[in-house]
């Protein structure tokens, strides 16, 4: 990503707006219910501010194209570097194919006509969707803020638009559901409802996407914590007003988590009224925009990984006048495609709710990304302790752990409650999910076995006398920080000052 740096601070934060705030997420999290509120605040508290102060002290403190894969590599060692490269990776396919299921059913809605009943059509449609995307990001993150910037404009007023569609519709015909107090509280029996508290968790990540930006960024160190703690309150905002507009229109347990947005749109001002098309068409082009702007993270991150034998070799192909991890990039448009043709199987529990069965199992990787990151942090913290810090974690010690433990609990139990089923109804939609899930878990098992291989020496993690070591060499100009150091030169440059690498600093 070298070249000229042309993302301003207001660049910035639309990028954290086009990366982290998905419009197709704001249904499943309406079909929680009035609760949503009371969740998407306690949330915010304890999941946001915790994980985005992490994502900010370690994108600033670490200058790495890496991301998340780096700092827990470099905490945890080759072994969790892997998984996590793994699960951060396959999570993007899978959610390229969900999003691609959307387009052949609202363009029949358009158009009024029936494109589901046309499979042939439908593929084509969907299999289109992946590689227009794949196109795209092969275009470097500097040269496409036209993308990210646009993107978030347009989902801002998609979400924006249905939020005030909401207030009006409730006024004229009062709200689909009851707004008793009571329906704000959370129902922790509510089995079927806590499965998409994962999707609020996931609608708050991604912050560690836009630390990959960096090297395109004016100053980095400045704007990566401001637009992380800004624009994370900014798409909470967003998220809320967007979820009453939904619930407005259609009661809770009404809500289809697949098209509820859209079917939500059609039921407040009808399926041929202008509105409805220009948000939909609008819609439809906000998953481009999500899609590239994730891209350049997530490819970016598994291009690096298989620099480190952490990833196939194949991810390690960049295009040598861009420096785009092209091989990434058509891997994922390879993984899509074969995820998408499973509608090929005639089977109803596959082809019934495919967007919700897809986006859940990538929104579970990805949530299992994020698990390991928080002891990394704290390792890094102790290990690492004389790495300058342009922003640190307000907290320490015991605070510290307290706080940071309980956004891990959250991520481990968003994971059960979504992927586990907790009555004989829900066995039945969740049996392809597991299955999916779990082929493709062992699948990075082996990945990371075989990428392995032929490697001399396998990384462990950090210690403190190695990261002094690193911190050392890196002050001293003398090694890429992203990249394990030589021994030869660092022992030339401890030797130059007195063995001490503060003395550098």
């Amino acid at each position: 990503m070298s070249g000229k740096k042309k993302f301003s601070f207001v660049s910035v934060i639309l990028s954290v707006i086009c990366v982290v705030f998905v419009c197709e997420a704001a249904a499943p999290a309406a079909a929680i219910g009035n609760q949503q509120f009371f969740w998407w605040i306690f949330l915010i508290i304890t999941f946001l501010l915790p994980y985005g102060m992490v994502a900010a002290e370690l994108g600033t403190a670490y200058d790495s194209e890496g991301g998340i894969y780096d700092w827990v590599r470099d905490a945890l060692g080759d072994k969790w570097g892997a998984r996590i490269s793994w699960y951060y990776w396959i999570n993007f396919p899978l959610w390229i194919a969900s999003l691609a299921t959307l387009f052949p059913p609202i363009l029949g809605m358009v158009f009024g006509a029936d494109i589901e009943s046309n499979l042939a059509l439908t593929l084509a449609i969907e299999i289109a969707f992946v590689w227009i995307v794949v196109l795209m990001s092969f275009s470097k993150v500097s040269d496409s803020e036209w993308i990210l910037n646009g993107g978030a404009v347009l989902k801002v007023l998609v979400a924006v638009s249905v939020g005030v569609l909401g207030i009006w519709y409730a006024c004229a015909n009062g709200f689909a559901g009851s707004m008793a107090p009571e329906t704000f509280l959370p129902d922790v029996t509510n089995t079927a409802a806590l499965g998409y508290l994962s999707i609020i968790i996931f609608n708050f990540t991604g912050f560690e996407v836009v630390c990959t930006f960096a090297k395109d960024m004016q100053n980095p160190a400045r704007d990566i914590p401001k637009a992380i703690i800004l624009g994370g309150l900014a798409i909470g905002a967003i998220y809320l007003f967007c979820g009453f507009g939904v619930g407005a229109a259609i009661p809770a347990d009404q809500i289809d988590p697949d098209f509820g947005m859209i079917v939500a749109v059609m039921t407040m001002v009808g399926e041929a009224s202008p509105i409805f098309i220009i948000i939909a068409v609008v819609f439809l082009i906000t998953l481009f925009a999500n899609m590239a702007s994730w891209s350049f993270g997530v490819n970016a991150v598994a291009q690096y990984a298989a620099k480190n034998q952490n990833m196939p070799k194949v991810f390690a192909h960049e295009n040598p006048k861009t420096g785009m991890p092209t091989g990434a990039a058509v891997v994922n448009g390879i993984v899509a495609t074969a995820v998408l043709l499973i509608q090929l199987i005639p089977n109803e529990a596959i082809s019934n709710g495919l967007f919700w069965t897809l986006f859940a199992t990538s929104v579970v990787f990805l949530l299992l990304t994020y698990i390991p990151m928080f002891p990394a942090f704290i390792k890094l913290r102790k290990v690492d302790a004389n790495r300058p810090r342009v922003y640190r974690l307000p907290f320490q010690g015991t605070a510290m752990k307290v706080i940071l433990a309980i956004p891990v609990i959250e991520l481990v139990l968003a994971v059960v409650a979504t992927i586990v089923p907790f009555s004989a109804e829900e066995v039945a939609d969740k049996v392809p999910m597991i299955a999916i899930f779990i082929i493709f878990l062992l699948m990075g098992e082996v990945v990371r076995v075989v990428s392995a291989r032929g490697r001399k020496e396998e990384f462990t993690g950090l210690t403190e006398a190695t990261a002094a070591e690193r911190l050392a060499a890196e002050a001293a100009g003398e090694t890429d920080s992203l990249e394990p150091a030589d021994p030869a030169q660092i022992e030339a440059i401890l030797a130059a000052n007195g063995g001490k690498p503060e003395k550098v600093l």
